[in-house]
C-alpha cells in the first residue's frame, strides 16, 4: 500500500477585499496616498495595473474560482493574505483599527469556504503600534494563522522598539508573520519600466530583514515564525557584504550578537525568485528546510506554475518535497 503524497502548499497567495476599500473610500488622506502611489509607480505602470487586476478579480474574490485555479496548478493548500494594497498606512487610529478587524473577518470568511484548503492571515496597523497586539489577537480569534506585515510604516522601521510587544506576542502564540512590502521609498527614482516592483520589492525586503537582524530583534525573539516574500529580496544572495561589515566595522553590529548570515537560518522564505539558479542559491544559503513554495497568486508578477518553477531548480528529491510541502506543513502545523 502506497502512502498518500503530502499536500502541495503555496504560502504566497492574495485575496482582494472590497469591504476594506469601501471603508476608506472618500476619507481624507486617500487622495494623497493614491497620488504618492502614482508618483512611485509612474503612469505607464498604473495604466497596466488597473486592467491586470480587473482580469483577476474572480480569482481574488471568489473562493470557488480560486479553488479551481489551485486544482489546475496542482496546489492543495494556500496561505491567503490580503492584497498589500489594503495596508492603508495613512489612516487615523479609529479607521485603522476598524480596517484591520474588517480585513481579518473578511479573510476568514473567504477561507471558510474550504477550511481544509484555505488558511488565512490578517492585517496589522503598523502605523499605530499600540494597535498591533490587539490586531494579532483578533486575527487569531478569527482562526487565522497570523498576520501579513509590510516592510515598514511611515516614519517607522521594523527595528522600532514600539513593535517589541508585537514580536513578543507573535512569538508566544506561534503566529505566522508574512513580510510583504507595498511600495518603495525610493519613490520617483523607480517610476519607469516597472522598476517600482522589479527593483523596489527586493530592496524593501532586504532593508526590512536587515533592520530585524542588525537591531537585535531576532536575538530577543529567536522563535519568531517569519516568512519573507520574494525569497527575501536581495539580502540572502548578497549577505556576504553584511557579514563583512559586521566583522570589519564597529558601527555595523553593536546590537547584533552573531554573524548576519546566521539569522537567515532562523527565518523562512518563499520560493518566488523567478530564476532556478537564484532559487538554488537561496536554498544553499538559508537551508532547504527554510524555503516554502510561493506563487504570488494570482498577480502577473507571480507564477502560474509554482510547482513547475520549483522543478526547474533541479533540486534533490528530498529538497523538492521539503519546499513543495514538508516545510510549510511543519511551520503552519498542518495535520
Amino acid at each position: 500500500m502506497t502512502s498518500r503524497p503530502r499536500p502541495t502548499v503555496d504560502v504566497h497567495a492574495h485575496v482582494l477585499l472590497p469591504e476594506v476599500e469601501a471603508l476608506v473610500d472618500g476619507l481624507p488622506g486617500l487622495a494623497e496616498a493614491r497620488a504618492l502611489d502614482a508618483r512611485r509607480n509612474g503612469p505607464a505602470a498604473l495604466a497596466v495595473n488597473g486592467p491586470m487586476v480587473r482580469r483577476r478579480i474572480p480569482r481574488l474574490t471568489d473562493a470557488g474560482v480560486r479553488l479551481a485555479a489551485m486544482d489546475a496548478q496542482g496546489v492543495d493548500i494556500q496561505l491567503v493574505s490580503p492584497s498589500p494594497s489594503h495596508y492603508h498606512h495613512w489612516t487615523d487610529e479609529t479607521t485603522a483599527k476598524n480596517l484591520c478587524r474588517l480585513a481579518n473577518e473578511a479573510t476568514a470568511a473567504h477561507c471558510s469556504a474550504a477550511p481544509d484548503r484555505l488558511k488565512g492571515l490578517g492585517l496589522v496597523p503598523l502605523h499605530h503600534p499600540s494597535l498591533a497586539v490587539p490586531a494579532l489577537e483578533h486575527a487569531l480569534e478569527q482562526r487565522l494563522l497570523g498576520l501579513e506585515i509590510s516592510s515598514h510604516a511611515p516614519g517607522r522601521e521594523l527595528s522600532d522598539p514600539a513593535y517589541e510587544p508585537l514580536w513578543r506576542r507573535a512569538e508566544e502564540t506561534g503566529a505566522i508573520l508574512f513580510l510583504h512590502p507595498f511600495g518603495c521609498t525610493l519613490d520617483e527614482r523607480l517610476d519607469r519600466w516597472y522598476l517600482s516592483n522589479t527593483v523596489g520589492q527586493p530592496t524593501e525586503n532586504a532593508v526590512a530583514l536587515s533592520h530585524l537582524i542588525f537591531s537585535g530583534v531576532l536575538d530577543r525573539h529567536p522563535d519568531l515564525k517569519l516568512i519573507a516574500a520574494h525569497g527575501g529580496g536581495y539580502l540572502p544572495t548578497h549577505i556576504g557584504r553584511a557579514d563583512h561589515a559586521w566583522s570589519a566595522r564597529s558601527d555595523a553590529g553593536p546590537d547584533c550578537a552573531h554573524l548576519p548570515s546566521s539569522y537567515l537560518k532562523r527565518l523562512h522564505f518563499d520560493s518566488l525568485v523567478h530564476d532556478p539558479h537564484v532559487l538554488r542559491e537561496l536554498i544553499r544559503v538559508v537551508g532547504a528546510d527554510r524555503v516554502l513554495l510561493g506563487s504570488d497568486f494570482p498577480f502577473d508578477m507571480g507564477t502560474e506554475d509554482p510547482v513547475g518553477a520549483l522543478r526547474a531548480a533541479r533540486l534533490s528529491e528530498a529538497d523538492f518535497h521539503a519546499v513543495r510541502s514538508g516545510n510549510a506543513a511543519a511551520l503552519l502545523d498542518l495535520a
